[in-house]
Formats: structure tokens, C-alpha cells, sequence
């Protein structure tokens, strides 16, 4: 059996239609790069065929693999479930709508192959190019800039679903690491930096998805989970 030197995940939960041009643009793409690969599915819960298509994939190419939950797990928990199997010695994932177009890939691998313990895109350096709705954009500045306050975190983004990792930086962290959903890729910076890993920021290109919108429910939760982590990190651990 070759050795795996790259796995990425996709976290997929109902993306039918994104991860339809997801898997064969990943497979194409991952190609280029001569490099040993798997590609994992992250599938946590869906209901509109996205298990099914995918499952068709992974007989088709032995590189692609399922991981399926019946109930949702929530994003966090689906990657790290992903992470423990994934076989590479670079582990990266990316949403499957591909916001951040793959070009960019190249970058985070060379970045981990480096010096980095984790590299993660960023639509807030030079050189980025980020084009969303104007609520969108404000309420992602808002958040960036409250968990560098409260969190001391020196990250721009933080949650760009474009990241990469040593594998046993990531395997590290994720005992560590207690979100669930979406404040998962917050978490794990933080963290990360808590325990001196380098990380190194990337610009890329990013487009909103169709159907990405802001809701107050979520401005809500994500403040929240903030003043959580901050208790976490320095009160509860006293």
C-alpha cells in the first residue's frame, strides 16, 4: 500500500449539489500536485442524497473515502473524527461549495511541508480578495475583532473553512479542542497558539455561497461561545 502524504477533508452536511463539483474538481486538482492522496467526506447527517453520492464516488476511486454519521455530529466533531482517520501526513480541509478556489492548496501544503504546524487562508491580509455582502462582511469583521480582543488571538481570520495541519498538530489539539460546530476553526487557532505552534496566515480569493447569509441567532451563539472560551482559558482551569 502507497503512503498517504496529503489527506483533505470535506465536511459535508446536505451540500448535494456543491459537493457534486466538489469531488471530481478535488480529485483533478489533487492530481497536479504528484503527490499521494486521500480524499475523505466528512458526511454528518444529510439528508438529500449527499451520502449516497458520495458512496458512488468512493467505489468508483479507492482514494476517496466515506465517513458517514446517521445523526448530525455538528462540523467540529465530523472533522475530528475525519482527522483521527485520516492517514497523511498534511491534513487539510476546505467547505465543499469551494469558496476558496483550489489554487490556493498548493500554498497551505508548501506552508506545512515548511515550517508551519498550521496554515489557514485569510480574507483580511494584502493580497486577499473577499467578495460578500456588506452584512456579511461586517458581522465576520465584528467577530474577528472581539476574539482578538478577548482571546488575544493574532490571527486576521479565523474562520476561513481553508485550513491545513501537521498531523500531529492536529491530533494534539483535538482532545483540546471543545466546539462542536462552527466555532471549531476559532477554537483551534486559539489554542494552537496557546501551545506555540507557528501558523501562518495565507490570502486568498473567497466568494460567498448562494444561500450563505447571517442570522442574529448566529451573532448570538458565536458571542457566546467566545465568552466561553475565555472562561475556559482563564477562570474555569484555576
Amino acid at each position: 500500500m502507497e503512503k498517504i502524504e496529503i489527506s483533505i477533508v470535506i465536511p459535508v452536511h446536505n451540500d448535494y449539489y456543491a459537493l457534486e463539483k466538489a469531488i471530481p474538481f478535488s480529485i483533478d486538482q489533487l492530481q497536479r500536485l504528484d503527490l499521494n492522496f486521500e480524499l475523505i467526506i466528512a458526511e454528518d447527517g444529510s439528508t438529500d442524497g449527499s451520502k449516497e453520492l458520495a458512496e458512488r464516488w468512493a467505489r468508483l476511486d479507492p482514494r476517496i473515502c466515506l465517513l458517514h454519521s446517521d445523526e448530525r455530529m455538528g462540523r467540529g466533531r465530523a472533522l475530528a473524527r475525519s482527522f483521527k482517520a485520516a492517514r497523511g501526513k498534511v491534513i487539510c480541509y476546505y467547505d465543499a461549495d469551494l469558496a476558496t478556489p483550489l489554487k490556493h492548496l498548493p500554498d497551505m501544503i508548501n506552508a506545512i511541508l515548511g515550517s508551519s504546524d498550521i496554515a489557514t487562508g485569510s480574507r483580511f491580509l494584502p493580497g486577499s480578495d473577499a467578495s460578500r455582502s456588506i452584512d456579511r462582511e461586517m458581522a465576520s469583521r465584528a467577530y474577528n475583532f472581539l476574539v482578538r480582543l478577548i482571546l488575544r488571538s493574532r490571527i486576521a481570520d479565523h474562520q476561513c473553512g481553508f485550513k491545513a495541519f501537521k498531523r500531529e498538530t492536529i491530533l494534539h489539539l483535538l482532545d483540546k479542542v471543545n466546539a462542536e460546530h462552527w466555532f471549531w476553526d476559532t477554537e483551534v487557532l486559539v489554542r494552537g497558539q496557546l501551545y506555540g505552534y507557528k501558523i501562518s496566515e495565507i490570502p486568498v480569493q473567497w466568494r460567498q455561497g448562494k444561500h450563505t447569509a447571517v442570522r442574529p441567532e448566529d451573532a448570538v451563539v458565536m458571542s457566546y461561545s467566545i465568552l466561553h472560551l475565555w472562561w475556559q482559558l482563564n477562570v474555569s482551569r484555576r
